[in-house]
C-alpha cells in the first residue's frame, strides 16, 4: 500500500478533476482542459500537469466559473463528501456564482416573454419573416 501513497503525490490534472467530481469522465475533463476551460495562474493547462496542494485553478463549466484551491490529491473517484474534501472554493468565486445564478433566475441574461404569442402576434411574426402569404 505504500506505493499507493506515492501515486497520490503524482497525479494528472485530468484525473484529479475527475476524482474531485468536476467532470463525469476523464475524457470530459481532458477535453475541458484542452479547450482552455481550466487555467492555473492565468495560463492554460495541459492534461498531464501535476497539481500540487495549494495550487489555484479557475474552471469554467457552462455558465459558471469556479476558482478552487487544491487541498488534497487523489487518483480515486469516491463519494461527493470525500471529493469535496479535495478542494476549497474561494469566497469570491462563491459570491460571483451566486450572483450570476440570481441574475439568470431573474431573466436578466436572456429574453423574457409573456408566454406563447396569440393569433394576431403570430400573424405579425409571419409577416415579419415573409412566410405568410
Amino acid at each position: 500500500m505504500a506505493q499507493k501513497a506515492e501515486d497520490d503525490d503524482k497525479v494528472r490534472l485530468d484525473k484529479w478533476l475527475w476524482a474531485a467530481r468536476f467532470y463525469k469522465t476523464r475524457a470530459l475533463a481532458k477535453a475541458a482542459i484542452e479547450s482552455g476551460k481550466v487555467h492555473c495562474r492565468g495560463e492554460r493547462c495541459k492534461p498531464g500537469k501535476e497539481p500540487r496542494v495549494g495550487d489555484e485553478f479557475v474552471l469554467r463549466t457552462g455558465f459558471d466559473e469556479r476558482t478552487v484551491v487544491v487541498k488534497a490529491l487523489s487518483v480515486v473517484r469516491r463519494g461527493a463528501p470525500e471529493a469535496q474534501a479535495l478542494y476549497e472554493e474561494t469566497e469570491e468565486s462563491l459570491r460571483r456564482r451566486e450572483q450570476a445564478a440570481e441574475m439568470r433566475k431573474a431573466g436578466a441574461m436572456g429574453m423574457t416573454t409573456d408566454g406563447r404569442p396569440n393569433k394576431k402576434q403570430r400573424r405579425q411574426i409571419h409577416q415579419l419573416h415573409g412566410s405568410f402569404d
